[in-house]
C-alpha cells in the first residue's frame, strides 16, 4: 500500500504549478482558424515539456519527439533513426529515415486534418549533426504541416542563444512563428506550493535556505520532501551520488554548451565569487580583446545563467555603456562553492554535513531571489510596474567629485522617486547600525533636483524593534512576504 508521503509527492508531480499565463496564452491559439509555429525557450529544468504536456490536454492527438545528446560518437543519420523509432512508437510505419524532409512529410500526413499537436523537444540536439536539419523543416512546415489548420508545431529547446540565432532571427523562419514563450524561474510565492499540504507548518526561514540553493526551478522543486528539513534535502539532493543534483552542473554544461564548455565555466566560476566586467571575464581569462569572450558571456545571459546590469543615468533614465555581469542562477553557485569541492569525497563514499561559510554564501543568494523576483517586490513596496523607469543594483563609480556608492537595488521611477533598497540577510535579527549604512550610502548617491528618495528595507530573520521604531524607512519587507500569493485587490495597475 503506498504512503501517505508519498503519495502527497506523487500527487505535487501530477499538479501544475504556475505558468497559467505561458498556458493560456497557447490556448489563445485554438481560436486561429489556421496552424500555429510555436517557439518555447529557457533554462534546462525550467518547465519547457510540463508546459507542453498540460497544453496537449486539449488536443485529440499530440505527438512529441526528442533527439539524444549529441556527442562525438552520434551521427546525423543515428539522429535520423531515432526520430524514426519514435515515429513508428506512435505507429506511424516508414520506409526510408535518410533524409529529414521525408520523416516529417511522413508525420505531417499521417496528422492529416486532425487538432493535433507536435513537440519538438531539445530540437537542438535533433538537427546538430545535420546541417539542413533547419531548412527542411521550413521546407516542411510551409508545405505540409500549415495546411492543417488545426495543428500546432512546438519549437522547444534549452539552448536560447541557438534558438534566436538559427530560429528566432532566422530570415528562413521570419513571419512563420506565431508565439514565442521565454520561461524564467517560478516566483517565489508560486514555489512555496511545493511544500503542499505542509506548507503552512514550515517557517520562512526553512523555506528560504532550500530556495536559496534551488531558486524558482520547477524540476529541483518537485524533488522537495516537506516531512524532512531544508538541510536533509540540500544533502539528498547536493550530497549523494545519486541527487539530482550532484551531477546536474555538468550535464547543462555538456548538454547545452557541448563545445568549449571548459570556457564557459570558468566564466561561471569567477562570477560565483564577484560580479564582473567583460574586460575583467577577458583578463581573468588570459584571452584577448574582441575574441569571441563577449559571445560566450552572451550565450550564458540567453540561457538565464547570467544577467547582465546596466549603469543608467537618474537624470534621464538612459542606460549608460557601463555594465557587470551577474551570476542569476543559485544552484550553480552553490554546486560550485559547496559540491564541486566535496565531489571525491562524496563519490567514495563520504558523507557532508556541515557546510563552512554558509552563512556567507546565503548573503549572494538572498540577493538572487530578491532581483529574481522584482514584480512581487514592486507590489510589496506599492509600486506600479508602469511606473518603474530603470531598476537593478546600481553602481556609482568614483571621481574626483563624488565618493563610490553601491546599492543593492535602486529603484527609479517615472515620478522622479528613487527607492534605496537594502537587501540584508543575518543569522539574527537586525540592528541599528543598518540606518548608518544607509544613510551613508544615500548622502554618496549623487542625484539632480527634485528626486525624493525613500528607504526600504529587504531581511530574512527579522528586524529589531528599536530599527521599527526609529520609522527610518518608507518600507521593511520581510521574505515571507515574497511567498504570499498575490491577492486581486492588491495594488497592481
Amino acid at each position: 500500500m503506498i504512503s501517505r508521503e508519498k503519495y502527497a509527492k506523487i500527487q505535487i508531480m501530477k499538479r501544475f504549478i504556475g505558468r497559467e499565463n505561458n498556458l493560456e496564452e497557447l490556448k489563445d491559439l485554438l481560436k486561429k482558424k489556421s496552424s500555429s509555429l510555436v517557439v518555447i525557450n529557457g533554462r534546462r529544468r525550467i518547465g519547457k515539456s510540463r508546459l507542453a504536456e498540460e497544453f496537449a490536454k486539449s488536443f485529440d492527438s499530440s505527438y512529441f519527439f526528442s533527439g539524444p545528446p549529441p556527442t562525438t560518437q552520434i551521427t546525423a543519420q543515428e539522429q535520423r533513426d531515432e526520430f524514426a523509432r519514435q515515429l513508428y512508437s506512435y505507429k506511424i510505419s516508414l520506409v526510408n529515415s535518410k533524409d529529414w524532409g521525408d520523416l516529417f512529410k511522413y508525420l505531417a500526413d499521417f496528422c492529416g486534418r486532425k487538432k493535433t499537436l507536435i513537440v519538438l523537444d531539445e530540437i537542438t540536439w535533433m538537427g546538430a549533426q545535420d546541417h539542413l536539419f533547419l531548412s527542411k523543416l521550413k521546407i516542411a512546415w510551409d508545405l505540409y504541416f500549415k495546411k492543417n489548420p488545426k495543428l500546432i508545431l512546438i519549437l522547444s529547446g534549452s539552448n536560447s542563444a541557438w534558438i534566436e540565432k538559427n530560429i528566432l532571427n532566422s530570415t528562413g523562419f521570419f513571419g512563420r512563428i506565431s508565439l514565442r514563450i521565454h520561461l524564467e524561474e517560478l516566483p517565489l510565492y508560486e514555489c512555496q506550493e511545493f511544500w503542499n499540504a505542509k506548507n503552512r507548518l514550515i517557517s520562512p526561514y526553512e523555506k528560504f535556505k532550500l530556495l536559496s540553493v534551488i531558486g524558482g526551478i520547477p524540476r529541483y522543486l518537485e524533488e522537495i520532501q516537506p516531512e524532512k528539513s531544508a538541510e536533509d534535502n540540500i544533502i539528498r539532493m547536493c550530497f549523494r551520488k545519486s541527487g539530482l543534483l550532484f551531477n546536474e552542473f555538468n550535464e547543462i554544461f555538456s548538454d547545452i554548451f557541448t563545445s568549449k564548455t571548459e570556457l564557459y565555466k570558468k566564466i561561471v566560476e569567477l562570477l560565483a565569487d564577484k560580479k564582473a566586467t567583460l574586460q575583467e571575464i577577458i583578463k581573468h581569462l588570459k584571452r584577448k580583446s574582441g575574441g569571441d569572450i563577449s559571445v560566450l558571456v552572451d550565450d550564458l545571459c540567453k540561457s538565464d545563467f547570467v544577467y547582465r546590469e546596466y549603469a543608467w543615468k537618474i537624470k534621464n533614465g538612459k542606460e549608460s555603456k557601463i555594465s557587470t555581469f551577474r551570476l542569476k542562477d543559485n544552484y550553480l553557485r552553490f554546486y560550485l562553492k559547496y559540491i564541486e569541492p566535496n565531489r571525491k569525497k562524496i563519490e567514495s563514499g563520504g558523507r557532508i554535513s556541515i557546510l563552512p561559510n554558509w552563512s556567507t554564501i546565503l548573503g549572494f543568494q538572498f540577493e538572487n531571489l530578491v532581483l529574481n523576483n522584482l514584480p512581487t517586490l514592486y507590489r510589496l513596496l506599492k509600486i506600479s510596474p508602469y511606473d518603474v523607469v530603470c531598476a537593478g543594483p546600481y553602481l556609482q563609480t568614483q571621481t574626483e567629485k563624488r565618493k563610490k556608492c553601491q546599492i543593492d537595488l535602486l529603484i527609479q521611477t517615472r515620478h522622479h522617486n528613487l527607492y534605496i533598497c537594502e537587501i540584508k540577510f543575518k543569522g539574527e535579527e537586525i540592528n541599528t547600525s543598518i540606518l548608518q549604512e544607509v544613510e551613508e550610502k544615500i548622502n554618496r548617491l549623487e542625484r539632480p533636483k527634485g528626486f525624493s528618495v525613500r528607504a526600504a528595507l529587504i531581511h530574512v530573520n527579522g528586524v529589531s524593534n528599536s530599527v521599527l521604531e526609529m520609522d527610518y524607512f518608507s518600507e521593511v519587507v520581510n521574505f515571507e512576504e515574497l511567498l504570499t500569493p498575490r491577492d486581486s485587490k492588491d495594488f497592481s495597475s
